[in-house]
Formats: structure tokens, C-alpha cells, sequence
């Protein structure tokens, strides 16, 4: 009996084994781009399957060298990615393991690139092996399991397309960066797209410098039906003697009011006008950008990781799931099946509300259409049902894409605005309230959700009514300049131009942040010194890389490579043939501006008495000693005069969180200091303090007088931080 035992035990062990063996025979590899979306995959498609990540690119253009043949048709010279061989061939081994091979890396140019790449690498050591290219919009099991089902070939025309792209910007990045290294300064560099976003940012720069706010008054009254009212409400001024009142000073609003001291008033009118309110189509790339930046605070690149994060995979309990759709698209397009869904939950949870036909959205012109709008991958996964296995972060997101994905297809909202007119003696003033009649699909807004869905209050009056003005009161204000650009209206401004796509937007303000061309100030994208000196040289030099035309033009030439309407090499050939030209006149006919970034001064140093120059860092202009490297001394440049005892104003950082602030060199002779920093060469001609600039939510950035006695560019109430502030 034992024996028996022992042989069955041995006949079961040798059958799991044979099994395993088969399975082993038969796997199937799958290469995706990141171990997270492995880890989703692998338990979608089973044990005949083995996924691994690629890591992204691992054969691309050498870093060193120019790598692109330009006088052979362009052709760019590939190498393994360094650091990355080690990688490769464990995936080549995997490869002969393997009955076959599935890449599965995203549905994009980059993508396909990878693709291609890997397919040429595996190829060469496991000759014969078959290779196919899969692609998704989204990790769930059917749309997996549906794209192994269905293997194609790789899409040369898209492989094409980033080639072209990845050699052009090649060529641009490495024939101007030389050129800003040997007339600028050594370590800079520039590029296409991140070139023509700079010019924007620093345009916008020079129109902020420029203006000058001007000042102006409104005029409210509160209101009430009895004199001995505690409280009214509060109208605005919006006509005198038959028009729009001018209130350019306060003796305007003073005479007003003096004029109407004795008046009778009345409501003169009642009317309601009702406004339907469409929902917004589901996200794109750049809108999904904008709309986390303005409502969630994010940057562009916080976005995009959190949304990566989503697309991959997430464990809710059950396993790991995707939760949106691929987020880089620019598309509003959705699939049938998705509307189909979307359409049978809005039925169930507010049937009033679905409308009779689903909602179709236009596609942009400019649209790649390549891949559905970003929405969720199951509706039934509602935020609340999920919040406790994601962050913070990752709920807000995937609140905002659930929210105006389901709002998309529901009945519009209806709102009503009430409008009263109140006069007395030549006046009018206005009050307005709003209320929502119809939610519609605000019904499923919450982190999104509009000020018209919160209504605002009006007053309870009506036509004819006799009315009393228990106050009167002038608010003065400035007009307010062009706003700086911030994440979300960079994006927004360089989809209007066509300039890049959107796996691009993020990646461009990264770059122009890391390179300290541009800094983020109050959310506000701000150029620096040597940001603006680039800028000048390659507006002068080079004005059709910075151009936003030129630059939206080759996008177009690089959709056509991808649509085989040219070739690329043509399309690279007539932009780099005069571009080089360009290039090399440059190189020989331009004056260094080394000369004129390091500027002599009066200062001597301190430690060693050379004289001290004016030199252009990386975070903007230092005084440093001319007898570096054997005296490092170093220091910041005075701002502006000190108000309190004429000393120099410089740049100070507070103890543990080092927040930056101004104050007087003499510090603790004088204890003069302030936490707005003072503009270059900006003096008030009222009172001669320095000017500074300021911010806050309802004016955005504005100028102001520091002294807190001067109404210059400010009123005395809202003064600006003074004398040991």
C-alpha cells in the first residue's frame, strides 16, 4: 500500500511537472512599456503568458553626438540606451523562452518607435520567432484579451513619424545648443518646441513690464424697503444721466453720492432670462491638464503621473484595475461600447436626466482622432465606491474624469437669472441672482461643479416696490494687465497654435523649468535673465524656430509623414538645408555675449579687495570676486534702495524652510524688510520708494508702492508691508 502511495505521489509529481512543461512550451510574451501595467496584464491573461516591461526606449539616438547621417538621407544612428544593455538582453533570453511574442507598448509614435526597435533586437538573436504588435486604449481584461485575439503588424508610417520627429528636434537641439555654448554661456541648450514656448512666455513677459495700471472707482448702494432696516442688499451703480458712469477718481463717486442724498428709489424693473447650459465633452490630453491645474492645483507633470498611475493599474480590493483610458490623446471620441454603458448607468441612477439620443461631441480639426477621449474604464467604479484605495491625489483626478465623462451624457441644465433695476434722481443701480431650474448633469458634479449650480441669492423685491438706500459706498480699483501664463494657459495657448501634441505639453514646461530658462511663481510661469537672454538671441538670429506658425507648420508636415503623404527625409531636407546655412553664418558672424554677461561694478570684495563683476547664474545675476578661483566670495545684487536708511535691498532666506524674502544689507543696524521683491529700476514718482509686485486671487499679479503711506498703484487700506514689516 505504501509503495503504491509512493508511486502514485511520483505519477502526480511527474504529470504537474509535464504540465508545467507544456505550459512553458506554449508561453507567450507580452512587452509593455511599465512594470506597473506588467503586473495589470499578467493577471488578465494567465500563466500561458509572461510579461515584462521595456522600460521605455531601449535603443535610441546616442546622447554624445549628433547621431543623424545628414548626408545620407538623414539617417539617425541608433545605439542601445546606456544602462539599459543589461536590460535588453534579458528580454532577448525571455524572447527565446518563448513560442512567441506580443508588443504590447503604447498605442502612440513613441510607442510604436519602441516597438519597432524592440521587435529589430529580439529578431536578431531569435531569427524565425514570431513578432506581433498589439495595442488598447485601455488595461481592462476584454480590451486586453480583445487585443491578443487580434495581433497586427507595426504600423511603419507611425514609426516613420517619430523618426522624422526625433531626428528634426536632433538636429535643431544640437546645432543651436553649440552655438549657445560658445556666444552665451557653456550648459545651455535649446529646442524646438521648448524654443517657441519660451518666446510666448517671455512675450507675455514684456507686455506685464509694460503696463501701468490705471485707477478707477464703483459705485454700490445697499437697499432696503423700510429706512429702519438693519440690513439690505447690495446693487451696483451702472448708469448716470442716461449712461455708463466714468469713476476715474473718488471725488466722482463723492459727487455722486451727494447728488443722490436726497433721492426716492424705486424698482424700476423686474425681468428673468433662462440660459441652458451644455455639458462639456469628456477630456482630451490638454484639457484634462487645464482643468486639474485650475481646479486641483496641479501641474502639467503631477497630471500626467497621476494619470499614468490610473491607466496602468490600481488595486481596489479585487486585483489591480485601469481605471481610465489611455491619457494622451486628442480626441473627444468615445466608443459605443463605453457609450452604451454610460447610457444604461445614467438610466438606472437618474433616469430623468438622460437625454433621448446619446450627446456627440466635434472632433478638433487639428485632431489625430487616434484614441478615444479619456474617460473611465467602468462607470460602475464610481469615486466614492473606490476613495479608499486611492491617494488623495489619485481620487481627485479620477473624480474630475468619472464627473465630466458621465456629465457628457446627460440633459443640459437650465439656470434663471433674476435682473432688478433700482432708480432714484439720474441713477441705476443693478442687482442680479441666479438659481438653477433644471440641474441636468450637474446632478453628478461635485469637485467640478459650477458657481451657476450654487446660485446666488435675490433679493425678494419686485416691480414698483419703493426702496430705501440705507448706504452708499465708492470701492476703489486698477485696471489689471495681461495675466502671466500658468501650466494651464501655456497648454491651452499652445493647442490653439498647433504647437506640439499632447504627449508633448507636459515634457516642454518640465524642460523649461529644469533648465532655469522659466520659474513658477504664484502658479505663474515667469521667464528668467537667462531664459530672456536666449530668447532675445534666438528671436534675433532665428526667427523661424521660435515662430509660432513655422513651428505649427512642421507639426503638420510630421502628421502628413505619419499619414504617407510625404516622405521624411523630404519633409527633414527642406527644413535643415537652410537652417544650417543659418547656423553656420551665425557661428562666425555673431559676437560672443560672453563680454556682456559679466559686467564690471564699484563693489570690492570684502575678503580680498579685488574688484567684484556682475555675472549670469543659473538662478540669475550674482556679484562674484574677479579673484576666483582663489577667493570664492559671492553675493547677492542689491534690488533697490532701502526707504529707512538708504542701504541696499538685497535677497535674504529665513532659517529652516529658507522662504526668500528682501531686507535691508545693514540688517540689525536696520530692521527694514519685506516679502515682495522689488522691481528692477522701478521707482514710484509719487513718493520715490521702490515699486513692488504683488498678488492675490481677485486681482492676480499687480504693481504697487512698498511705502503704506503712498495711495500710489494701491489703496491705503491694502497697503503693502513697510518699515521692519
Amino acid at each position: 500500500m505504501v509503495k503504491e502511495k509512493v508511486k502514485t505521489k511520483k505519477t502526480k509529481s511527474a504529470a504537474s511537472a509535464a504540465r508545467k512543461k507544456a505550459v512553458a512550451k506554449k508561453r507567450t510574451l507580452v512587452i509593455v512599456e511599465s512594470p506597473a501595467k506588467a503586473a495589470t496584464i499578467e493577471k488578465y491573461l494567465g500563466a500561458s503568458y509572461t510579461v515584462k516591461a521595456s522600460m521605455g526606449h531601449l535603443i535610441d539616438l546616442p546622447k554624445s553626438r549628433m547621431g543623424v547621417n545628414t548626408e545620407k538621407d538623414f539617417e539617425p544612428e541608433y545605439i542601445t540606451v546606456r544602462g539599459r544593455a543589461k536590460l535588453l538582453k534579458d528580454l532577448q533570453t525571455e524572447a527565446k523562452k518563448a513560442t512567441a511574442v506580443l508588443l504590447a507598448s503604447d498605442n502612440d509614435r513613441e510607442g510604436e518607435a519602441i516597438a519597432y526597435h524592440l521587435n529589430n533586437a529580439i529578431q536578431a538573436k531569435n531569427e524565425g520567432l514570431p513578432i506581433s504588435r498589439i495595442v488598447f486604449n485601455e488595461i481592462t481584461p476584454a480590451a486586453i484579451k480583445e487585443a491578443v485575439a487580434h495581433p497586427d503588424e507595426i504600423d511603419g508610417a507611425k514609426v516613420n513619424a517619430q523618426k522624422a520627429r526625433r531626428v528634426l528636434d536632433r538636429l535643431v537641439g544640437y546645432s543651436l545648443s553649440p552655438l549657445l555654448w560658445k556666444k552665451v554661456k557653456s550648459g545651455l541648450s535649446a529646442g524646438r518646441v521648448q524654443s517657441c514656448a519660451l518666446k510666448i512666455i517671455c512675450d507675455r513677459e514684456k507686455e506685464v513690464e509694460v503696463f501701468v495700471p490705471e485707477e478707477y472707482w464703483t459705485l454700490g448702494g445697499e437697499f432696503a424697503k423700510t429706512k429702519t432696516a438693519k440690513k439690505g442688499f447690495a446693487a451696483e451703480l451702472v448708469t448716470y444721466q442716461g449712461k455708463k458712469p466714468e469713476l476715474k477718481k473718488e471725488n466722482d463717486v463723492k459727487e455722486i453720492v451727494e447728488e443722490l442724498k436726497e433721492a426716492a428709489f424705486t424698482c424700476a424693473d423686474v425681468r428673468e432670462t433662462e440660459k441652458s447650459l451644455k455639458p462639456r465633452p469628456p477630456f482630451t490630453t490638454s484639457q484634462l491638464q487645464q482643468t486639474a491645474a485650475n481646479r486641483l492645483g496641479f501641474t502639467s507633470k503631477k497630471t500626467m503621473q497621476i494619470a499614468q498611475i490610473l491607466y496602468e493599474g490600481v488595486n481596489i480590493g479585487k486585483g489591480r484595475v485601469g481605471l481610465i483610458t489611455y491619457m494622451r490623446t486628442d480626441s473627444v471620441r468615445i466608443s459605443a461600447q463605453a457609450l452604451a454603458e454610460a447610457r444604461e448607468w445614467i438610466g438606472k441612477e437618474f433616469p430623468a436626466d438622460l437625454p433621448e439620443k446619446p450627446n456627440v461631441y466635434a472632433v478638433g480639426k487639428t485632431a489625430q482622432d487616434a484614441h478615444e477621449a479619456i474617460r473611465p474604464t467602468y462607470i460602475k467604479y464610481t469615486p466614492e465606491s473606490i476613495q479608499k484605495y486611492l491617494s488623495r491625489d489619485e481620487f481627485r483626478l479620477y473624480s474630475i474624469i468619472w464627473e465630466r465623462f458621465v456629465a457628457s451624457q446627460m440633459k443640459n441644465a437650465k439656470t434663471a437669472t433674476l435682473t432688478a433695476d433700482i432708480a432714484g434722481g439720474e441713477a441705476v443701480f443693478r442687482v442680479s441672482g441666479t438659481r438653477v431650474v433644471e440641474p441636468g448633469f450637474y446632478k453628478v458634479l461635485k469637485l467640478l461643479a459650477a458657481k451657476e449650480e450654487k446660485g446666488a441669492a435675490f433679493p425678494a423685491v419686485k416691480k414698483g416696490d419703493d426702496l430705501f438706500a440705507l448706504s452708499m459706498k465708492g470701492q476703489q480699483h486698477f485696471t489689471q494687465g495681461p495675466a502671466r501664463y500658468t501650466d494651464a494657459s501655456i497648454i491651452k495657448t499652445l493647442e490653439e497654435k498647433g504647437i506640439g501634441r499632447p504627449s508633448t505639453y507636459a515634457p516642454t514646461i518640465s524642460v523649461l523649468l529644469d533648465r532655469y530658462y522659466v520659474t513658477r511663481k504664484e502658479k505663474q510661469l515667469v521667464p528668467t535673465i537667462l531664459g530672456r537672454k536666449i530668447n532675445d538671441m534666438l528671436v534675433e538670429h532665428f526667427p523661424d524656430v521660435v515662430n509660432a506658425e513655422f513651428t505649427a507648420g512642421l507639426e503638420e508636415k510630421l502628421d502628413a509623414v505619419e499619414g504617407q503623404a510625404v516622405a521624411w527625409p523630404r519633409m527633414i531636407a527642406d527644413f535643415y538645408r537652410p537652417f544650417k546655412s543659418r547656423v553656420d553664418e551665425v557661428g562666425k558672424t555673431l559676437e560672443s555675449y560672453k563680454g556682456t554677461l559679466d559686467e564690471p561694478t564699484d563693489e570690492k570684495c570684502e575678503k580680498c579687495g579685488r574688484p567684484m563683476v556682475k555675472k549670469l547664474g543659473r538662478f540669475g545675476y550674482f556679484l562674484a570676486c574677479t579673484g576666483f578661483p582663489e577667493c570664492r566670495n559671492a553675493k547677492s545684487i542689491p534690488l533697490a534702495k532701502c526707504p529707512k536708511c538708504g542701504g541696499d535691498i538685497v535677497a535674504r532666506k529665513q532659517k529652516g524652510r529658507g522662504k526668500e524674502f528682501y531686507g535691508c544689507a545693514s540688517y540689525p543696524e536696520c530692521d527694514f524688510l519685506t516679502h515682495f521683491k522689488p522691481l528692477p529700476d522701478q521707482n514710484c514718482p509719487k513718493c520715490g520708494w521702490f515699486l513692488v509686485e504683488k498678488h492675490d486671487k481677485h486681482r492676480g499679479s499687480y504693481k504697487a508702492c512698498i511705502n503704506p503711506a503712498c495711495d500710489y498703484l494701491h489703496s491705503a487700506e491694502a497697503s503693502a508691508e513697510g518699515e521692519g514689516a
